[in-house]
């Protein structure tokens, strides 16, 4: 196929739409939907300028679609308890495997540093992108703890939900940095260069 992207997107729309239909909080869904159709128009407004590869799009909309389930749901309500049962957790680990997908994002940011800036130094290529989405889930749990702060319990529980675990924002940033590790494994295996 020649570019995956319009159907990523037409699959997003279509997610979107249907799970924007009663979910089970308003304030939630805007809260966690905001940033993926941020994401997804930034992408569209960008497409003619610069085009991923396809594994690109593939590996930044797992977590457009993950994100717009959980925000349909919240994380207590996602219907992903036949894992935990499976596995014998103790809790829903939905939220654990979206995080790991925020990590798929080093792929592209490698691929630009390569392909737009040219860089040639492979420390850079996979450094710079682990780097910068263990900084962005920092951040983004430093936000959710000010949320959290300011917000009713309620409000705190359906859009946090850490599940009581007093760790879940650290497990969630090296998750993120894991799926970084990951994503930039496969982007080494299909993007291999000679080292400087």
């Amino acid at each position: 196929m020649k570019n995956i992207f319009p159907i990523l997107v037409i699959i997003y729309v279509l997610e979107f739409i249907i799970l924007g239909i009663a979910p089970f909080d308003r304030a939630t869904w805007i809260a966690e939907n905001l940033p993926m159709v941020l994401i997804v128009l930034g992408l569209v407004l960008t497409y003619k300028k610069f085009k991923f590869s396809n594994l690109s799009y593939i590996f930044m909309f797992v977590l457009i679609y993950l994100h717009t389930i959980w925000g349909h749901y919240t994380f207590a309500n996602v219907p992903f308890w036949f894992i935990t049962d499976m596995f014998g957790f103790e809790r829903n680990h939905f939220d654990r495997i979206a995080h790991f997908s925020v990590g798929f994002y080093a792929y592209p940011l490698a691929e630009i540093l390569v392909r737009h800036y040219k860089v040639k130094h492979n420390f850079i290529i996979y450094f710079f992108p682990l780097c910068f989405i263990a900084a962005v889930a920092g951040i983004y749990e430093v936000i959710e703890w000010i949320y959290a702060d300011f917000s009713a319990p309620e409000a705190w529980l359906a859009f946090l939900w850490s599940q009581w675990d007093i760790w879940d924002a650290q497990k969630d940033i090296l998750a993120d940095t894991l799926g970084a590790v990951f994503s930039l494994s496969i982007f080494a295996l299909f993007n291999k260069k000679d080292k400087q």
